[in-house]
């Protein structure tokens, strides 16, 4: 019983360490539609943060490349695409580093906080914070 029990705590720290941190795999929704349309997995290299597309819900855009990239991204596969690149802990933020929008090809400067155990708010801009767009992301199971 008491194996149980220890092995039973350890599962449930384990998954809440899990839960809060920015790493994993992320649902992207479709600000017109409202609806889950890429997963995207945050990873850590070199103590920074990167994102790329592990998985595109609509069938016919499996095969999509980023058209309108005007970097070394275009016409690259937009699944398996590096859309977030360099970002630095920051206290409880990540920043300094920059997204891709495979959408409009353009590449915003970005920062990210874990705002729930299963919540990731990512705002993109140009210049200032205070000129952009923020996105919410659903972490997935």
């Amino acid at each position: 019983m008491k194996k149980i029990l220890i092995s039973f705590t350890f599962l449930i720290i384990t998954t809440s360490i899990n839960a809060q941190n920015i790493f994993g795999k992320w649902h992207s929704t479709n600000e017109n539609t409202g609806e889950v349309d890429s997963v995207i997995e945050v990873y850590k290299k070199d103590g920074k943060a990167f994102a790329k597309v592990v998985d595109i819900k609509d069938a016919a855009r499996k095969d999509a490349v980023c058209e309108k990239c005007e970097d070394e991204n275009k016409n690259r596969p937009i699944l398996g695409l590096n859309i977030l690149t360099g970002l630095e802990k920051d206290g409880e933020e990540w920043s300094g580093g920059n997204i891709l929008d495979p959408r409009n090809g353009k590449i915003y400067k970005c920062y990210i906080k874990l705002i729930k155990p299963n919540k990731l708010k990512l705002r993109g801009y140009i210049g200032l914070a205070l000129f952009g767009k923020t996105a919410y992301w659903e972490r997935a199971e």
